[in-house]
């Protein structure tokens, strides 16, 4: 009677010990000090984690020591009664549900953190746009000084680490350290299950954090994209003769380069994923820049500005090669497509109208030049030729010119970054293309490649 007596008072503990831990991760959640750790206190970890994961952690394992002695002692009693057995084995299936549970409770206190702060930017930059906090200092409520973030942002990224760490590191450890609780001999199927469905619940987590954070960055290279294209001061039916890469190229790109920055401190195993949304985004931003002014700012395209944009093109597909998804690459060449198809079009109207036209003065545009003036259409194939030949002459100086701003997307050093032709990617998707008489087939205005509206 009174061993029975024992082994339920136990058992109350025990449950008693499981809800405590689901409570305190939901008070745990609630105190986020936005400071992230250094290399040492996060163990040599690479995602910049704050001190919350590490709360969570000593938590549970403040809870599973006591609960891991405590059912050990149980088990010495239950051998003398089979039905003490059955209730033991309830009690580990408690128990485990319980440590899961709390890991999947932390996970939606996690994300709900990655949503205020989306929310908090959004109202944010609204009142900024408004004009109500011109000259205010932008701080958020109830962080602390001494090396706290304030960016939300970072804040962003800083959850991102949370929830990477306590997918990969967290969770697997201390599965592992306290799966003795419940686990019986040969119960692999199990223990693979559980962890499966905790990197899936992280998984979910991180890619809606994630969305929030690239959605947030999307705005500031929409805005950018928009002035490379429409406030560079090129008027690009009559554009200069290519001599390089324009500053606006470079600008844009510094856009991706403090992303690389912000993420590669604050995320990054994240690296990669985040910088090849972005990249996808900024491509199918310059196609719907380009539908969207197409009647106005691109009423035409001259030669020069089909051979500028091409070179800048290329110039960044070299750059961020290593981001390139394929969805990434079938919008790029949807983009030389729909560049060529407006060139060769402003070509054709020279032709009808060539006093309406400025007259090319370099190599090879006198030829295409004369051809109009003799009535002659200028083909698909000139201009890629023309825009070749640039590459060829331009792109090796321009990447060798520039390679401090795009130091950090080299594998090398920039005092050792060497660029040979061997290093960039061929011309373009449409350098084959130059004699194919299929091409002309393929580059029609209702083509679906070109008219698709990407997300």
């Amino acid at each position: 009677m009174l061993r029975a007596l024992h082994f339920e008072i136990t058992k109350i503990y025990i449950q008693r010990l499981c809800s405590w831990m689901r409570t305190t991760t939901e008070e745990i959640s609630k105190d986020e000090d936005w400071i992230p750790l250094s290399t040492l206190e996060r163990n040599m970890s690479q995602y910049a984690i704050s001190y919350l994961p590490l709360s969570f952690q000593a938590m549970t394992n403040s809870a599973m020591n006591q609960i891991a002695f405590t059912v050990q002692n149980l088990r010495s009693e239950a051998t003398k009664s089979e039905d003490m057995l059955d209730e033991l084995q309830g009690i580990q299936e408690s128990v485990r549900l319980a440590f899961l549970n709390c890991f999947l409770d932390f996970a939606g206190y996690l994300e709900r953190i990655g949503g205020e702060l989306s929310q908090s930017r959004s109202s944010e930059d609204s009142d900024l746009q408004n004009g109500y906090l011109h000259g205010v200092a932008r701080e958020f409520p109830g962080v602390h000084s001494g090396g706290s973030v304030d960016d939300s942002h970072k804040r962003l990224l800083i959850v991102l680490s949370n929830i990477g760490y306590c997918k990969n590191e967290l969770s697997d450890g201390l599965y592992n350290k306290y799966k003795h609780i419940w686990l019986q001999d040969g119960e692999k199927d199990e223990e693979s299950s559980d962890i499966r469905d905790l990197i899936t619940s992280f998984s979910a987590v991180e890619e809606k954090v994630l969305e929030n954070y690239t959605y947030a960055k999307s705005h500031l290279i929409r805005a950018a994209a928009s002035n490379y294209l429409l406030d560079s001061g090129v008027q690009w039916e009559g554009a200069p003769a290519v001599k390089g890469i324009r500053d606006a190229t470079i600008e844009l790109l510094h856009c991706l380069v403090a992303v690389h920055a912000e993420v590669l401190s604050g995320a990054k195993p994240l690296l990669e994923k985040t910088l090849s949304i972005l990249l996808e985004g900024l491509i199918d931003t310059f196609l719907s820049l380009f539908n969207e002014k197409k009647a106005k700012d691109f009423k035409a395209l001259d030669a020069n500005g089909f051979c500028q944009l091409m070179l800048e093109l290329e110039y960044f597909e070299t750059v961020l090669h290593t981001y390139f998804s394929p969805e990434a690459h079938e919008a790029f060449k949807s983009l030389q497509g729909i560049l060529l198809e407006k060139a060769c079009e402003s070509a054709s109207e020279s032709t009808e109208n060539p006093g309406h036209h400025r007259r090319a003065t370099r190599g090879s545009e006198d030829a295409m030049a004369d051809d109009r003036s003799q009535g002659h259409t200028v083909s698909p194939d000139d201009l890629l030729a023309l825009a070749h030949q640039y590459s060829t002459e331009l792109l090796d100086r321009e990447l060798e010119r520039t390679r401090l701003n795009i130091a950090c997307f080299m594998d090398s050093s920039p005092q050792s970054t060497s660029f040979t032709g061997s290093a960039k990617p061929a011309f373009s998707s449409y350098q084959g293309s130059v004699s194919s008489p299929s091409y002309r087939r393929q580059q029609t205005v209702g083509s679906p490649a070109h008219s698709r509206r990407r997300r």
